[in-house]
């Protein structure tokens, strides 16, 4: 079997409500760091930790922590809006690996961008990285689909992952809206891009120029 064979051999089908296990595991790590703040030390990541005391796990464990209960209800939205969409449509295993490896591969990016600028007093966390790749992948999966802003304004699902691209970069560019992780959004998007170009061999612009 060759290599490219063997990257696109599909999983089986299976469907077990992945999202909700997500959700479940980000809350019960939330409620463990109201009750011991070490826990967010542990599990977020930050560059010297990382780097010096070989808390390599970090760049792995960031997306399941949060720092307030804000911070984790919308992410935790997003999941359930976008992942059990994704999920039935690709099978649990399958949205898994999407999301976990999306938010590694963030994590790894964040910390080559901190290091290469100096940002080493920041602790990442959030399951954001992973939410981006999640919304990239409805808007290819669903690119129909209309999602309401606000519940009012109707917006096409390229077109909102398209917009928030564009609305991250100039964030990141302008260093405005500081103390969120633009870049981490950014390399989300990034690595779900990839993984539908590697895994699938599909290019979400041939998708969306289609449906057009």
């Amino acid at each position: 079997m060759s290599l490219k064979s063997l990257i696109r051999k599909p999983f089986r089908y299976a469907f077990w409500n992945a999202s909700l296990v997500i959700i479940g595991i980000n809350l019960a790590v939330f409620l463990l760091s109201v009750l011991n703040p070490y826990v967010n030390y542990y599990l977020s990541m930050n560059p010297l930790l990382v780097l010096y005391k070989g808390m390599v796990w970090q760049v792995f464990t960031y997306q399941f922590a949060h720092a307030d209960i804000s911070h984790l209800f919308f992410n935790m939205l997003g999941v359930f809006m976008f992942g059990m969409s994704v999920e039935r449509r690709v099978g649990s295993k399958e949205f898994l690996l999407l999301y976990l490896l999306s938010g590694t591969i963030s994590g790894v990016l964040s910390l080559a961008l901190y290091v290469a600028t100096g940002t080493t007093g920041v602790f990442l966390l959030g399951a954001s990285g992973s939410l981006f790749a999640l919304m990239l992948a409805y808007a290819v999966l669903y690119p129909s689909s209309i999602i309401l802003i606000w519940g009012v304004i109707p917006v096409p699902a390229p077109l909102l992952v398209l917009g928030y691209a564009i609305i991250e970069v100039f964030y990141l560019i302008t260093a405005t809206n500081q103390g969120v992780a633009h870049g981490t959004h950014l390399f989300g998007f990034a690595a779900g891009w990839a993984y539908f170009l590697v895994r699938f061999g599909i290019n979400p612009i041939k998708v969306w120029t289609k449906r057009q």
